[in-house]
Order: structure tokens, then sequence, then C-alpha cells
């Protein structure tokens, strides 16, 4: 299969042929060939929410940074500051334009043990920025920092529902109650070896032939894991937690998923036109330290945001928004939605669009025009699921 906008190769996951065996609905999505679903995505939804499912996310970018300047490197290019996280810790953050612009999300974390010389992170861009994200690395580098793209050798599993731990813990030797929310530890694949607890010093790929780098992140607002695994072992390991009863899940599911907590996503809520503060994103911006983009953002809270992303509910049961739906306020258009989709929980349609301030308080009136009809809908705060997993 080749990209119908590029006409170049599509790229396949260590787990294509697990999708075909259980009925993946294979579709293009930057650069890759993935599952848009395989039963439903209404299934799939309701598994992760209510038990428990599992998402190839090996088309995200798996970039490993190393050196003794490799946590200043990713402080100067992300919003985090990242000299200060400690071992084990993950953190949430931006990679900006100077005009603060996103690149994109992503996620760093820390995979030293703190008494090297040397810092090591693994770094996870979405995938149709993984390229220009190591692009922008290499070019910022210095000498004594190196950079690894491990797609090829490395898979990513992410193991999410309220279940996910109980399924884990069946499979494998490990006790994950004592990873916390954001952190990533290894853990042993066999009986008979500890887990390394707060002494982390080993380096992707070569230290998964013995451990799993476990993290305890998702994006779908459950319980849940993110599992490093070699590509080689990625299809046995699906297939046991397929008879585990972990139910295979697509695209589509995750992007309900993350819709319903007003999560973001990569081309649509930001494409190098809006920066963390008008996406609502202030509490992953590290303003105690200088980054690309941070003089602009510093402006930016002093003034307030010019436009905020809020979440749109719709008042008809059977009206669902999408992309680029059309959104007027009294009469006039004002903007349009960045997504949309029918939330499985609600049972209602809801979308994120960007608003000017005096037009994103909750309750403010809209109009959407979904398939040649105006339809009343009205700004709420997000995220539009409130309820919340334990993080434990």
């Amino acid at each position: 299969m080749t990209d119908p906008k590029s006409e170049t190769p599509l790229r396949r996951t260590a787990l294509y042929d697990f999708h075909l065996r259980h009925g993946g609905h294979i579709v293009p999505f930057a650069g890759w060939e993935m599952p848009l679903y395989y039963t439903s995505i209404l299934a799939e939804h309701r598994a992760v929410r209510e038990g428990v499912g599992v998402f190839d996310v090996s088309h995200m970018g798996l970039l490993t940074v190393e050196g003794a300047h490799a946590a200043d490197l990713l402080g100067r290019r992300t919003t985090a500051n990242v000299p200060s996280l400690t071992p084990e810790q993950v953190r949430y953050t931006f990679l900006l334009e100077a005009t603060g612009y996103i690149v994109d999300d992503l996620l760093v974390s820390r995979l030293d043990s703190g008494d090297e010389l040397t810092r090591s992170f693994m770094v996870v861009p979405n995938a149709s920025r993984a390229d220009e994200i190591e692009e922008i690395l290499r070019q910022h580098r210095g000498p004594d920092t190196t950079i690894g793209r491990w797609n090829g050798p490395v898979a990513l599993l992410a193991v999410q529902g309220p279940k996910s731990r109980a399924v884990l813990e069946s499979l494998f030797p490990w006790d994950l109650s004592g990873l916390p929310f954001y952190h990533v530890r290894f853990f042993p694949k066999k009986d008979g070896t500890k887990p390394r607890s707060g002494r982390l010093g080993l380096h992707v790929p070569g230290a998964l032939e013995e451990w799993l780098l476990v993290s305890r992140t998702g994006y779908t607002g459950e319980l849940g894991y993110e599992v490093f695994v070699p590509a080689k072992e990625a299809d046995a390991l699906a297939e046991r937690l397929f008879a585990a009863g972990v139910v295979p899940c697509g695209l589509g599911a995750r992007d309900t998923l993350r819709l319903e907590k007003g999560y973001l996503l990569s081309g649509q809520e930001f494409h190098r036109d809006h920066t963390p503060l008008e996406a609502g994103q202030e509490r992953f911006v590290d303003f105690d330290h200088v980054f690309v983009g941070s003089p602009t953002l510093e402006k930016e809270r002093a003034e307030g945001p010019k436009r905020r992303l809020v979440g749109i509910e719709v008042a008809e049961a059977d009206a669902i928004p999408r992309h680029g739906t059309p959104i007027t306020a009294a009469g006039k258009p004002v903007t349009e939605a960045t997504s949309g989709g029918l939330s499985p929980t609600l049972g209602k349609g809801i979308a994120l669009a960007y608003l000017p301030p005096e037009l994103a308080p909750p309750g403010t009136a809209l109009t959407l025009e979904i398939r040649g009809r105006e339809v009343a809908g009205r700004v709420v705060a997000l995220p539009f699921l409130k309820a919340a997993r334990p993080r434990t």
C-alpha cells in the first residue's frame, strides 16, 4: 500500500500480521498502515472505559537522547525543565517554534539512574512529526549527545483500561503498585529477576532483551501502561494479551477516547498555528527556564491568549460535529471545529474549537452547521468526561 498523498510506500509495524489475523480494518495513517478498528469503534471504546484494550502505537516516534548535555538539549527545545526531571519521571511537553506555536507534543522519560556521568532519555513524538523532531534535535545537539531512532527494533503497545494493571500482573512477575502516574521503569520478563526499582541505568534497545520498559502513561484518561518491547517479541505479547481477554483497539477508539478527555491531536488542535496557552496547556509549560518560544509565551501569559480551546456539546442527539464543522455565534461565523465526533460515553456529539475569549466561558450559546442544517450547541468546561480513574 502507498500513501495516497505522497505515493510513497507505507510502513508496517511489527504487529501488522496480528492486525490482519484479528480482522483489523487497515488504513493509511501518518505514513503507516494501521488498524482503524477491528470489530467496531464503539465496542473498542467501551472495552477501554470498562475493561482493558490494547493499541499498537509503534508508529509513534521512538527516540533516545543520551549524553552529558542531553537534558540541556531537551530543556532548550521543549517547554519542560528537563534537567530537573528525576530518574523514572515522565513529562508531557511541547516543542515550539520561536513564534510560540506548537510543532509537536511529546513525552520525555528519564531513563538514567542519576549515578552516571551521562543522562539518558526516551522521547516519543507523534508519528507525523517524528522525522522532523529527530532532525531538529540532531541540528541542535552538542558533540557529546547521541540520538537514536528505534522504530525498527522496538515496538510500543498501550494497554489501557481499569483492568490493565491486573492483566499485566497476571502475565508477568510484576508489582505495578509502586509505579506512579507518569513514571517509567524496567521490569523483568521472567521470574527470578528483580525489577530495577529506582535504579534505571539501562539502555534501549539492548536492555529490552532481558527487561521490558513500562511507562505509566496513555492517552485515554484511564488507568493504563505503555510497554516498550523488542519488535521480534511484539506479536507474541499481543497474542498473550488477547488470550487474557484484552480487546485489540484501533485508531478510531483512540480518537474518541482522547476527545472525551479534551486531549490534543496533532494536525487538528495544533499545526504550527496555536500556542500551548491558547490550547489550555499552561500547566505543561515550565516558565522557570529558557526555551525556544519562551519569550513569546511570557508575553502571551502577561497579556492573555487571544483565543482559547473550548469544549462544545451539541443539543441534538443525532447531530455529530466533525473536524471543520462551521461554528457561528449570534449569526456571525467565528471558527471551525478542530475535532468532533460522537461521545460513546455521554451519548452526544462533542467538539473542540478555538474561540475568542469573550465567547469561551462555559454556557455560551453557539450554532454548528452539521450536514447542511443549523444545530444548537454550547460551550462546556473540559474535559467532557469528568470522572477520573484512580491513579494507583
